[in-house]
């Protein structure tokens, strides 16, 4: 379980990375993934057999063979694993701590490994008490304006029932924001700065992927 995971002491100083641009994962937030690519099928055998976390980060650029990492990421414990007929891994990742990239091994393995620092983010370990987090109305309202201009459909009920936190991290992985924009948030010191951002990022009404549906 995630919450075996207290104080830095319990995290490792190097992790196996899986660089994904638009893919964000957050403490306490579960991120799904459809693993086929052979070199991150052998990634997840290697974290089943040992502590079962990957350093989710996003790629900011370079090839896509070795794409650039950027400074911040997440890392995640495995906490739902399953095997497709055809060979895939369906996965689900539970958020523990963002970490910082201090530098990337060489190693034999044919996915990545890099050597982080925690002490940037330390604080991800214990939620934020909700009267440090904005408004559930500032939120709303932003999103509100937001799905209007840009002709998308919300789930309302999901919108004004999830935990605070929880709303927070949905929007800023769930809206079709670009990469940079979508880094911003990962980097935000707190998770009341990341709602800062996002707010800010809804108003500025900027052009996305996939408009079709937030859920």
């Amino acid at each position: 379980m995630a919450e075996q995971y207290h104080t830095r002491s319990d995290l490792p100083d190097v992790l196996s990375v899986f660089p994904l641009a638009g893919a964000l994962l957050f403490p306490r937030w579960s991120l799904p993934l459809n693993i086929f690519e052979p070199r991150y099928l052998n990634m997840i055998d290697d974290a089943m057999a040992g502590n079962r976390l990957i350093g989710m980060v996003q790629a900011v650029g370079g090839n896509r063979a070795l794409p650039d990492l950027a400074r911040v990421g997440c890392v995640g414990r495995v906490t739902s694993y399953s095997e497709t007929d055809d060979g895939r891994y369906l996965i689900s990742l539970t958020g523990i701590c963002r970490f910082t990239i201090l530098s990337e091994n060489e190693i034999a393995t044919p996915y990545r490994q890099v050597t982080v620092s925690w002490s940037e983010f330390i604080s991800d370990l214990v939620p934020a008490p909700e009267s440090d987090l904005p408004s559930r109305e500032a939120l709303t309202e932003a999103l509100s304006r937001y799905s209007k201009k840009n002709n998308m459909e919300v789930d309302w009920e999901a919108a004004e029932n999830a935990p605070i936190e929880t709303l927070i991290n949905a929007l800023s992985a769930g809206c079709p924001f670009g990469v940079m924009e979508k880094q911003a948030l990962m980097e935000a010191p707190s998770v009341a700065e990341r709602a800062e951002t996002l707010i800010m990022l809804l108003d500025m009404d900027l052009p996305g992927e996939d408009k079709s549906t937030l859920q």
